[in-house]
């Protein structure tokens, strides 16, 4: 479980570069979801959890990009 925070963390730092708004949001939502079950004891719900964070972790790897606008018609 511990691992899988990390690694969230992480991934986050990476993605979110440069957007301290983006930056704090993901470590806030991270850092809530992993509180409210951190009581959880059915090892099948905590399996199903890991396994979205897990999901999340590579959707946010894979899928989300950063733009910059670079003109007033670019990005």
């Amino acid at each position: 479980v511990l691992k899988l925070f990390k690694l969230l963390h992480r991934t986050r730092q990476q993605v979110f570069k440069n957007d301290t708004r983006a930056l704090e949001a993901a470590r806030q939502k991270i850092n809530e979801e992993f509180k409210n079950n951190q009581d959880e004891t059915s090892e099948e719900k905590i399996n199903e959890l890991l396994k979205i964070a897990s999901d999340v972790e590579v959707i946010l790897r894979t899928s989300v990009i950063q733009a910059l606008h670079t003109d007033s018609d670019k990005i």
